[in-house]
């Protein structure tokens, strides 16, 4: 289950990856926003607590940069959120850095990029290994 959330800069943006998680027959959890001005943090609060809660696997994150979603959403321990813009950048936040949420700006990627960033999101997986050591380094981070 995906976890997904935008503020008002990015509604147009989410609703195409809804259709197209649809298309695919991924569920998810639309956390908002839907129409209504809202703060970004609580949407980033929202998606992060449902994949912390183990109620979903992985989550995206919507605003008009993406950065705001993930300062926000990486202020919550557990949470690896990472704005990425390209296709390398979206294959190896899954397989060095085990990235859980997926943020993207509506003002800086256009639709078709986005989609194909989702799905490398989604499809791919994380490499382990040696990695697994910095990532654990990140979450001790958290403890500080």
């Amino acid at each position: 289950m995906i976890a997904i959330g935008c503020d008002h800069a990015a509604i147009s943006l989410k609703q195409a990856i809804m259709a197209h998680l649809d298309e695919q027959g991924i569920a998810y959890i639309n956390l908002g926003t839907d129409g209504d001005p809202c703060d970004y943090p609580d949407m980033a609060k929202a998606v992060a607590e449902k994949i912390i809660s183990g109620e979903c696997e992985r989550g995206i994150l919507l605003c008009g940069t993406g950065i705001g979603m993930s300062m926000a959403a990486n202020k919550i321990p557990g949470i690896r959120a990472a704005v990425c813009s390209d296709c390398f950048s979206t294959r190896y936040t899954r397989l060095h850095n085990d990235a859980n949420i997926l943020c993207m700006g509506e003002r800086v990627i256009g639709q078709g990029l986005a989609l194909e960033l989702v799905d490398i999101f989604l499809t791919t997986g994380f490499e382990g290994g040696r990695h697994q050591r910095r990532v654990d380094k990140i979450t001790a981070l958290e403890q500080h």
